[in-house]
């Protein structure tokens, strides 16, 4: 059986070009088409192509692209606020989906498609690749096989740089983002659902737009996004985790530093060094064990190699008929942990979580 399979991209601005490159990485992959509205990014996408060697066809509208290639396989990486919309007409196509992180901005809509994809016949696949990062899959796999035992305490740091600019510098208003913590943090929430294999029950967070883009005006209007908050997320067997978010630390040695705590020991890993440390309670450690990712997916994108994996492992469920490693499901569940912790920012008060799915 043929491995080739054809796909197209809808958003090919700096996400959508990293999985340009992603794609050209995977055997049996093949980029036909990219579908963007604005010329300045379908320009810039022709000559990403060229460079990697790709032959696409362009188009100014997703209808047109859709009904002239059919592509097999459709990677959507347009605009946050445009998921819910964009997503509809390349299910009715009935192609596999590959939609990117967060699933939709707005909780409704989140709920409504993760409704609509349980009778898709076709693979889709949310985007939330933080779980293919090298060290932090191998990291997972030692957490689930007990090193540290059951699972009491898990924490996640991530201390990074502002949010870049987009096209129309969309990603400034919580109304087109879903607010940081839906926009950025959904990957970490979603990492600890799969790192504890467990449901959150409550949140509680603390937050605010304290530095960036405060002297910055869009039509007489200045950005409101939040740029650091910390977030306890309580969990239905007991566990605790807790994000520790910056967006105005880009001076860090580590951008992401994630641990697990258990009654045997600690384990933990930093991103960008590779590295995860186990430090038993019985103080025979701290033993570091260093997690190389290939150089060519390194090259590819800027998730540490995520993107790449996460790939391989769609097109290979692409070919084989295989189930999504991240489900619709999944992706809902990150969306609504993302808005629970926007709404206990507002109103300063934990909110309950029951998933209604």
């Amino acid at each position: 059986m043929s491995e080739t399979r054809t796909y197209a991209i809808i958003g090919c601005g700096m996400m959508g070009r990293e999985h340009m490159s992603n794609l050209a990485l995977v055997p049996g992959a093949e980029l036909v088409a990219i579908a963007d509205p604005f010329e300045g990014s379908r320009k810039a996408a022709e000559y990403h192509a060229g460079r990697l060697g790709q032959s696409v066809q362009l188009f100014d509208d997703n209808a047109k692209m859709l009904a002239a290639t059919k592509p097999d396989a459709v990677i959507i990486a347009s605009p946050n606020f445009t998921h819910f919309d964009v997503v509809k007409p390349v299910m009715e196509a009935g192609a596999a989906v590959l939609l990117e992180k967060p699933m939709c901005t707005e909780l409704a809509d989140a709920k409504a498609l993760a409704e609509a994809v349980r009778g898709y016949p076709h693979l889709f696949w949310v985007g939330l690749e933080y779980r293919y990062m090298p060290p932090v899959t191998r990291f997972a796999e030692r957490v689930h096989a007990g090193e540290t035992g059951d699972a009491k305490m898990l924490s996640i740091r991530e201390h990074r740089f502002p949010f870049l600019p987009k096209i129309g510098d969309w990603n400034r208003f919580n109304r087109n983002t879903g607010g940081t913590l839906v926009e950025k943090c959904c990957h970490f929430f979603d990492l600890m659902r799969h790192i504890l294999r467990d449901e959150p029950v409550r949140v509680f967070a603390s937050g605010g737009q304290d530095v960036n883009h405060l002297d910055e005006l869009y039509d007489g209007e200045v950005p409101d996004i939040i740029d650091n908050a910390f977030v306890i997320v309580d969990f239905a067997g007991g566990a605790r985790a807790v994000l520790d978010l910056c967006m105005f630390a880009e001076g860090s040695e580590q951008q992401e530093e994630i641990s697990v705590v258990g009654p045997t020991g600690k384990l933990e890993v930093k991103i960008p060094a590779a590295d995860i440390t186990w430090s038993p309670r019985d103080r025979s450690g701290p033993v570091v064990t260093h997690v190389e990712t290939p150089a060519e997916a390194l090259a590819a994108g800027d998730h540490h190699g995520a993107t790449y994996f996460q790939q391989l492992h769609f097109h290979r469920a692409l070919v084989e008929g295989g189930e999504p490693h991240i489900t619709a499901r999944d992706g809902y569940h990150s969306v609504v942990m993302g808005v629970a912790a926007q709404q206990s920012i507002a109103t300063g008060q934990p909110v309950d979580i029951n998933f209604e799915d």
